[in-house]
Formats: C-alpha cells, structure tokens, sequence
C-alpha cells in the first residue's frame, strides 16, 4: 500500500474541492486523495450542495471539461462515488466537533475507508465493476 498524498492545510483542500466544482482544477491534480477531499469539503462546508445528489453532475461535468468521458468503461462511477460519501459522513460522525478541514480529511485519508481499495471491502470485483455500478447504484453484495 501506498502512503497517500496528505494535503497541507484547509486553503489545499478548499483548492481542490472548489476547483472540481468550478471546473478549473488541472486534470493532474485529480487523484484519489482530491477526490475524498473534495467530497469531505462538500459534505462538510457546503450545505448548498447535496453530496449524494450533486456530486454526480459534477464529477461528471469535471471530467468533461479536462478531456474525459463518461461511458460503460471511463469517467464517473456512481456506485464508487456514493460509497465514498457513505465512509466521508460515517468518518465525520465519528471526528470531534469544529475540527479543522485539514485534520478530518488527513484523518479520513489515513484509515481504512479513506483507501482506494475500501468499496472493494463492500462489493465483489465483479459487480463493483460492472456497467450496472459504474452507471446507477447497486448494492453491496459482501
């Protein structure tokens, strides 16, 4: 296992999560850690958007506007996502009140849920991978 890129401070976060939004973060700086990141930076400081229902549309249009596509094979994963947001609320609820951005997500980064491995500890190779999760959500089936 790889030890995650662990971010500096809030403003890295905010960088990130902001950047996906508005659709101007470099395509580079899209890794598993800016992903958890943002979403726990959404979840946390952005009551304006429903994580669960938002975060799809805006994955989705990130990944257009840095060259991607979203298909049966590339692109957004629903199932993934909404895993992650599942274990970004589960690891929130569990973290002291009025901790810092940087805290939580560096936290969350170094445990299990926060691994890129994590949705495969939920679901099978099969069905995690299957046109069906990447396209809606599909339960666990472990």
């Amino acid at each position: 296992m790889t030890a995650p890129h662990l971010f500096a401070d809030d403003a890295a976060i905010r960088h990130v999560g902001e950047g996906m939004i508005g659709r101007t973060l470099p395509k580079g700086e899209w890794t598993h850690e800016a992903h958890l990141g943002a979403c726990l930076y959404i979840v946390a400081e952005r009551p304006d958007i429903d994580a669960e229902r938002g975060l799809p549309g805006l994955i989705r249009a990130y990944n257009v506007s840095v060259g991607g596509v979203n298909d049966d094979h590339n692109g957004y994963h629903e199932t993934i996502t909404q895993c992650f947001i599942a274990a970004v609320r589960a690891h929130l609820a569990e973290r002291p009140a009025g901790e810092a951005l940087v805290t939580a997500v560096n936290a969350l980064l170094l445990s299990a849920r926060g691994q890129r491995h994590y949705p495969l500890t939920l679901y099978s190779r099969e069905r995690l991978f299957s046109v069906a999760a990447r396209r809606g959500y599909v339960a666990p089936d472990l």
